[in-house]
């Protein structure tokens, strides 16, 4: 069946008016096209939708059964396409995003309420998630959106660069390394350095940037969140690297954060997506914004 809004307007407009020509004024149609529109119904329901005489006309009793539904419909579809229309014009919608939490918590609450403010029928989701699970979550479309370090297995993913990262070593309150004017990564064999988990990117990282020393400190602790791994550095169990943008996080966690002298771990952040996805117009929007910050 090929039944058209045109020819379900044409109906209904008749069939409220009572008349082909009050309902060719409310359409702006001529009533040769309006009569077209009512007998190509009627030729795809297959029968008369009114009963016509010289002197008058009412539905028939089909018409009369099909009448609230083809108004329902035609309600229906104007609802859907003015929700469509407020979703492009950003409107209404939902944008679900995931950030790794060390960004989440310092520098995309500043992004977020300049979204709110120029959009404040958004509803946003933020899913603050380690950097693994939010590639998956990008990689599987439950995010539209992922600020991250660049992965090292970029297959199907796009990446946008926003800035780059250097690692700062963390170290415990009144630690004898704060004193030093320049810190070198080999100066932290002198404590146990706590990573994060085995599988980790930020692991990976740090492994390899003590490999490049020809260093390879024992894991006597580790964590699977960086601000787990500052509480235990603030407790002294020892010293960790962790990104410059958790600084903030260290200092309130009671641990100090000093930067490295030379080579040390350099990693650039940015927005994540799915390769060749059409973004929606929320996420369109965050994403200019997140270019901007």
């Amino acid at each position: 069946m090929n039944v058209s809004v045109k020819q379900l307007r044409a109906f209904v407009a008749v069939a409220e008016t009572g008349s082909f020509a009050q309902a060719c004024e409310q359409l702006n149609i001529s009533q040769p096209a309006l009569s077209m529109a009512v007998k190509n119904l009627e030729d795809e329901v297959g029968g008369s939708l009114f009963l016509r005489s010289t002197r008058s006309l009412s539905l028939s009793p089909e018409g009369s059964a099909f009448l609230p539904t083809a108004q329902r419909l035609l309600r229906d579809w104007s609802d859907a396409f003015t929700d469509l229309q407020r979703l492009y014009s950003l409107q209404q919608g939902k944008l679900t995003i995931a950030a790794m939490p060390s960004f989440a918590s310092t520098r995309l609450p500043a992004v977020l309420a300049t979204y709110r403010q120029q959009f404040p029928n958004i509803d946003i989701a933020v899913r603050d998630i380690v950097m693994e699970e939010l590639i998956e979550a990008v990689r599987a479309g439950r995010v539209e959106l992922g600020v991250a370090f660049e992965p090292d297995d970029s297959e199907g993913l796009e990446f946008e660069a926003l800035f780059t990262d250097r690692f700062v070593a963390v170290l415990p309150e009144a630690h004898p390394l704060l004193t030093r004017s320049r810190l070198r990564i080999k100066d932290l064999l002198g404590d146990t350095v706590i990573p994060l988990n085995r599988g980790s990117s930020t692991r990976r990282w740090t492994e390899d940037a003590f490999a490049r020393e020809s260093l390879s400190p024992p894991a006597i602790f580790e964590a699977f969140q960086l601000t787990t791994v500052g509480a235990m550095v603030a407790a002294g169990l020892g010293v960790a690297l962790v990104p410059a943008l958790c600084e903030e996080q260290m200092h309130q966690l009671g641990a100090r954060c000093k930067p490295i002298s030379g080579r040390c771990i350099e990693r650039r952040v940015g927005i994540i997506r799915r390769r060749r996805q059409q973004l929606s117009s929320a996420a369109v929007a965050m994403r200019a914004l997140l270019m901007e910050s």
